[in-house]
């Protein structure tokens, strides 16, 4: 059985023939396993690099910071739009008119084995983000509250050229599941009222999910933070699979509430005692096993664990690799061990 299968397996609500363990970037250097999951994303999407910071399709531009191991958010005071009202005078979307799909998908998926690995296409960063990216988070919630017509028609025009880009990225890419994002929630609590959800980005949410349900493919919904309120809302648009389920959910609620037709993706605590200065080998393999051991009866999740930080600390490094080694050692193999 290859990791592919086994996946599937997880994603189908069966039980799998071993753990496995998901990510979203091409595997380390000499691991010998294909990755459960290969991401793909029309490569016409990517940020271009323009000196230290990146600039996407739209014009925001993004810094990347040591302390989140590289990874980028929109660069403080350099938000492109002021006023709502003017969105249409300052987004504009390119042209996809000229593109070669066929070429560009072939050119984006030569490293991906088929046959070894699960193809996600990955969508944008979500219709909410990209306000706040455009905007800031003060401007553009205060825009969600004073001037929601003028918000939800930015949304319309976004979502008329994303589901058009997603549609040919579905026909072209192949690809077995469909990732929708959008980090909606703080730590403690959504950003926005459930009712607000409902009325200004489930819309088109659900626009996305319509193209994945017509293809037939897993529906993966990425939300960060404490966004369990909006789970039965995800129902409604084909989701059974949440990335990275974080723990200031209830997730064993959310587990013992819906069973398998709500696949977990992560439970890992990735702020808590493992990620501290000084956590010890036992600690980080003990946690491990406690997010395994808590999760992975009866199926419906694949474990997910990273060390946050800097790139090259050794520290980080070291416990990457305990982790790494006890998902192996103790969790790859734990169906089989507990049968």
């Amino acid at each position: 059985m290859t990791e592919r299968e086994n996946l599937l397996m997880v994603y189908r609500g069966e039980v799998p023939e071993w753990l496995p363990r998901y990510s979203l970037a091409p595997p380390a250097p000499g691991t010998k396993k294909a990755p459960a999951t290969m991401p793909v994303n029309p490569s016409f999407l990517n940020r271009k690099k323009v000196g230290d910071a990146e600039i996407d399709i739209w014009g925001v531009e993004h810094t990347a910071t040591e302390s989140t191991g590289g990874m980028s958010l929109p660069t403080p005071g350099k938000f492109i739009l002021t006023d709502i009202t003017k969105w249409r005078d300052v987004i504009k979307a390119p042209d996809i008119s000229g593109i070669d799909w066929e070429a560009m998908a072939k050119k984006d998926t030569e490293n991906i084995n088929r046959e070894e690995s699960v193809v996600e296409l990955m969508t944008h960063v979500g219709y909410f983000q990209h306000l706040m990216e455009f905007m800031g988070f003060t401007e553009g919630l205060t825009a969600m509250y004073e001037e929601p017509e003028e918000v939800m028609a930015l949304f319309e025009y976004l979502a008329d050229f994303y589901d058009a880009v997603y549609k040919k990225a579905v026909e072209y890419y192949k690809p077995d599941v469909f990732c929708i994002l959008d980090d909606t929630a703080t730590a403690k609590n959504p950003f926005i009222s459930l009712d607000m959800y409902r009325e200004m980005v489930k819309p088109y949410h659900a626009r996305l999910g319509r193209i994945a349900q017509d293809a037939g493919l897993f529906i993966n919904m990425h939300d960060c933070g404490r966004c369990e309120d909006f789970i039965e809302d995800w129902f409604d648009f084909g989701v059974s699979i949440w990335n990275p389920a974080q723990t200031m959910n209830d997730l064993v609620g959310i587990k013992k509430k819906y069973g398998n037709r709500l696949i977990l993706i992560g439970c890992w605590d990735s702020s808590g005692p493992p990620a501290w200065p000084g956590a010890t080998e036992e600690l980080v393999r003990s946690e491990v096993r406690k997010c395994i051991d808590t999760f992975a009866p009866g199926g419906g999740f694949c474990f997910w664990g990273s060390i946050y930080g800097p790139v090259g600390d050794p520290e980080v490094e070291q416990k990457s690799k305990w982790l790494a080694d006890e998902y192996e050692t103790y969790g790859r193999n734990w169906y089989k061990n507990h049968r």
